[in-house]
């Protein structure tokens, strides 16, 4: 899979969690050389706003994310960076 279509998998896999706005990076070549990144794993970060996350802490907001794309880890993704907030939070 390439990593686009990995991409691809993460949005639509979190569409059901509705998100306001859903950011999705491939930040592989950040990684060249890594032992995950040589594997053909793919190094990601995702920013997610949803009115879902309102009331849950991080940990409870990771876990609705990793129960949705949990399977793709470690192949084809072997790294996720994941920023969660409810409607009106900003990143710190």
């Amino acid at each position: 899979m390439s990593h686009a279509d990995t991409a691809a998998a993460l949005e639509a896999r979190l569409a059901v969690l509705a998100p306001l706005t859903l950011d999705i990076r491939d930040d592989s070549a950040l990684h060249a050389g890594h032992a995950g990144a040589a594997g053909g794993g793919g190094h990601f970060s995702l920013t997610i706003v949803s009115e879902q996350f309102r009331g849950l802490s991080q940990l409870a907001r990771h876990r609705a994310i990793l129960d949705r794309v949990g399977d793709l880890i470690p192949h084809p993704v072997h790294a996720l960076a994941i920023h969660a907030f409810a409607p009106g939070e900003s990143p710190s």
